[in-house]
């Protein structure tokens, strides 16, 4: 039986016209004129018997059925782009990797090295999918992921990069604005707080035997770079993983300023892939650089 498909052209006037709000911009898009496009709009209504735009003093707006329609056909006109892309890119051989990493480790850890893979590897073009939540394989079509956390994760392959150590730092006009007796002068100071992490002041108080100190007060960030930030405007003090603030720390933008009291060992980075996509030439070559990289430093 004969698969029912309008045109492939008639599907990207229309996606485009949807996104865009206008036939004139579709037709930019597509380097088509406005009235193709129009045409193309008006054939695709007649094949499926019903109007996808409203047409109102030269401007378009979707109907229901068209809001319905924009919302499945924009995705799969976006699948089989990446799906050419990563066939034509790969021969066979390498390929497209959608990678899921966290926003401040691929800025400041994974970005800054990848351009030795590029060059090693000119076949395999990553796509990166940034996530401040945890990662699902079957909810998502990724080929691989940055995890942070345990060494478990049912359905993946899990390969070890790193430990994660946590690190105090501060501003050094706040720091040493007046003397700090240890760990336990931070009660009358601001904690900089992740909101992905609202137990890791706690953690390290714990581990320093501090008692009395409130680790889950103060202003909640999103992202690591945001609390970076913030710890170099003077808001307070942070508990930040200390490869992200090498540079800072290097410069004398950030001090550390309680030596000896760095928390090691509770989180792990680890390069996690779905038990399908394991094998896939693009994540093979990836892991091994990857791993390779961790292991360097």
């Amino acid at each position: 039986m004969a698969r029912i498909l309008p045109p492939l052209p008639a599907l990207q006037a229309f996606e485009a016209s949807a996104r865009l709000g206008s036939f004139t911009r579709a037709g930019q898009e597509l380097n088509l004129t406005q009235g193709a496009v129009s045409r193309a709009v008006a054939g695709l209504e007649s094949d499926l018997g019903m109007p996808l735009f409203d047409r109102v003093r030269q401007r378009i707006r979707l109907t229901a059925a068209g809001e319905a329609y924009a919302a499945k056909v924009g995705p799969l006109l976006a699948k089989l782009e990446a799906a050419t892309l990563e066939l034509k890119a790969s021969r066979g051989e390498g390929g497209l990797l959608n990678l899921a990493i966290l926003p401040t480790f691929g800025t400041r850890w994974l970005i800054p090295r990848l351009s030795a893979f590029t060059h090693a590897h000119p076949e395999v073009q990553v796509a990166f999918h940034t996530r401040l939540y945890p990662f699902d394989f079957e909810a998502e079509e990724l080929d691989a992921a940055i995890h942070l956390g345990e060494g478990h994760w049912p359905g993946a392959r899990l390969d070890f990069l790193f430990d994660e150590e946590g690190v105090v730092v501060a501003n050094p006009r706040l720091a040493f604005a007046q003397p700090l007796e240890g760990p336990a002068s931070l009660a009358s100071h601001t904690l900089l707080q992740m909101a992905t992490r609202p137990q890791g002041w706690e953690e390290w108080l714990s581990v320093q035997g501090i008692t009395g100190v409130d680790g889950r007060r103060g202003p909640r960030f999103e992202s690591h770079l945001m609390v970076i930030q913030a710890a170099k405007a003077e808001l307070g003090f942070a508990l930040l993983p200390s490869f992200l603030v090498e540079e800072e720390l290097m410069k004398g933008e950030l001090v550390e300023p309680f030596p000896g009291t760095r928390l090691r060992g509770l989180r792990s980075y680890w390069f996690a892939t779905p038990e399908h996509a394991a094998e896939r030439p693009a994540v093979r070559a990836f892991r091994s650089w990857l791993l390779d990289e961790s292991k360097a430093g």
